[in-house]
């Protein structure tokens, strides 16, 4: 039981720290992909994607950016055929959002290249909602890795690294968990050009999209391939400092409980050995409470 509530918290400071990587991701991914997805302006900043209705139904969104003129723009990936059920979500959130915080929402969906003729929009009573259909089709991801393997490494800069970000939403005939890891072992090198915080980013971006287009098994393999990689590391040591910090507050607290019932048994006359035979620790520890 121990070990099973144990493994449970490691998994929720992982996943804290992997909420912040992602985080990480969206503020890059708005900074620096929009133009290779067609989008010619620029965002203020990133917006909440957790919207909660009025049933107390929490909304989960992939990314969302505040733009020019009171305006938000709402993405969404899919590596799978629209319905008509995904357009009338994206008009949920859209409505909620809107109303919430009063903005004008503009919804993308970024489908992958499998996806053939997507569902653009639909009429209902009056209205007609649409959403913006990006596809990448018109790039290829065997191409792509083709251009970086004929480069010298010593000559790579970032904006020859960042297409490897959008590669799983390209054609190509490398399987999208293929390029996921190709694209992390190239960003996982060392460039005399490039940082390792933009590395770091840039994995992060590649993580994010990685989580929309993989299923949970081919997930779990990317988490175990990435472990020695900067993002890895970073989710590691973060989780690491979190439990820590946890285990700290926790050990605290259980100190504290453990003295008041140590004084709670000696003001009812308990004897320190019958105090310690009690409470199943050493007589040491019994006095040492009771002395301070």
């Amino acid at each position: 039981m121990q070990e099973n509530t144990q493994k449970k918290a490691n998994s929720d400071t992982y996943s804290q720290a992997e909420d912040a990587a992602l985080k990480a991701a969206a503020i890059y991914f708005g900074d620096t992909l929009f133009p290779y997805l067609g989008i010619k302006e620029k965002p203020l900043g990133i917006a909440p994607t957790e919207m909660i209705h009025m049933e107390i139904r929490k909304m989960y969104e992939d990314f969302n950016y505040r733009m020019k003129g009171n305006r938000w723009f709402h993405f969404e990936f899919e590596s799978t055929s629209l319905t008509l059920d995904d357009l009338k979500r994206f008009r949920e959130y859209e409505a909620v959002t809107s109303r919430t915080y009063g903005v004008a929402v503009t919804t993308f969906v970024i489908c992958t290249s499998g996806v053939k003729n997507p569902m653009s929009q639909f009429t209902e009573g009056l209205n007609t909602y649409r959403v913006n259909i990006i596809r990448l089709k018109s790039l290829n991801a065997d191409e792509v890795f083709r251009q970086l393997s004929s480069k010298d490494r010593e000559c790579i800069r970032k904006s020859d690294l960042v297409p490897l970000l959008i590669t799983p939403l390209m054609d190509g005939s490398v399987p999208q968990k293929e390029r996921i890891l190709q694209g992390f072992t190239w960003l996982n090198q060392p460039y005399t050009n490039i940082s390792q915080k933009d590395t770091q980013k840039m994995q992060a971006v590649l993580y994010a999209l990685a989580g929309k287009v993989l299923d949970k098994q081919e997930m779990k393999e990317i988490k175990e391939e990435i472990t020695m990689t900067l993002l890895g590391q970073m989710l590691m040591e973060d989780g690491i400092k979190k439990g820590m910090e946890e285990g700290l507050q926790k050990g605290r607290q259980e100190g504290i409980k453990l003295a008041k019932t140590v004084w709670t048994l000696s003001t009812q006359g308990k004897s320190p050995d019958a105090i310690a035979d009690k409470l199943q620790i050493s007589l040491e520890e019994v006095h040492k409470i009771l002395d301070d």
